[in-house]
């Protein structure tokens, strides 16, 4: 594993995302200082970190919802922060999303959940939408569930139409936020599966944002943790596992103590708990 500064995985030319020396701050509140990452052209990325590291500021960066203070977010070659609105339009076309709760449509039944990007962004005849949408479910394996409602879905299979919803546009790259929160054992190891299946089969660059070290680890090409604004350690899963760095070992382990602190900054607490009240 290299120094944060330098870690770039090996081909990074090939870099279908590139985030370079990226500062945001929210109310003079700094959320990313200096940040790097590559996503490479048909390879699982990871970004890991501890709650409240910006993981989903990145992904509101890298699909143009917000722009960088500084630095550069480049998607396809082309810097995000200058595309108009027709041209963001177009790049968010060629990217697939599973949002963290999956985001179903709760008044359309699954069918149309996921044939709605297609209704929306195309002029295909319905019996080809019909058949699209039954390939996407399929490869997902709930194509016997098309007419249900979402409120008749597990946890796992709305996570499972979503990823049908994110792929039915055969996205040239596919972003996952959080896509293994609160999940059974069993809907984890399916949407593992397939988060890896539909990278290979579909030739995808994929980026994943998770807190879910053995999960992600057992699928990604090559990881980021993030801590305090930026990378702190880069490289595959099992070069992070064999890290000697502090902040890395906490949060690979888990450990409560270590660089990353538990408690939110804070007065000193006997002295506090003395004072007054106003």
């Amino acid at each position: 594993m290299t120094d944060s500064q330098t870690a770039t995985p090996q081909g990074a030319s090939d870099a279908v995302i590139d985030v370079r020396d990226v500062h945001y701050a929210i109310d003079g509140r700094p959320i990313f200082s200096g940040l790097d990452i590559v996503a490479r052209r048909g390879l699982i990325t990871a970004v890991m970190g501890p709650s409240g590291t910006g993981k989903t500021t990145l992904l509101r960066l890298i699909t143009g919802q917000i722009d960088a203070d500084s630095g550069l977010v480049s998607v396809f070659g082309r810097d995000v922060g200058t595309l108009r609105r027709p041209q963001l339009y177009a790049m968010r076309q060629r990217m697939g999303m599973l949002f963290q709760n999956g985001a179903l449509l709760t008044d359309i039944d699954v069918f149309e959940n996921v044939a709605f990007p297609v209704r929306e962004h195309t002029d295909l005849p319905e019996p080809l939408i019909r058949k699209l949408v039954l390939t996407k479910l399929e490869a997902v394996g709930l194509r016997g569930a098309a007419h249900l409602m979402p409120g008749e879905l597990s946890g796992g299979m709305a996570r499972r139409v979503a990823l049908a919803r994110a792929i039915v546009m055969d996205p040239e790259v596919l972003i996952y936020d959080e896509p293994f929160v609160g999940l059974d054992p069993i809907s984890l190891g399916v949407i593992l599966r397939l988060v890896k299946q539909m990278n290979d089969a579909l030739k995808i660059t994929s980026v994943v944002v998770s807190h879910d070290v053995q999960e992600i680890s057992s699928i990604a090409d090559y990881s980021y943790l993030l801590s305090e604004g930026r990378v702190v350690a880069s490289g595959t899963p099992a070069e992070l596992a064999r890290s000697d760095s502090p902040t890395v070992r906490q949060f690979m382990t888990g450990g409560a103590e270590g660089p990353v602190r538990f408690h939110y900054p804070a007065a000193d607490y006997a002295a506090e708990l003395m004072e007054s009240p106003r």
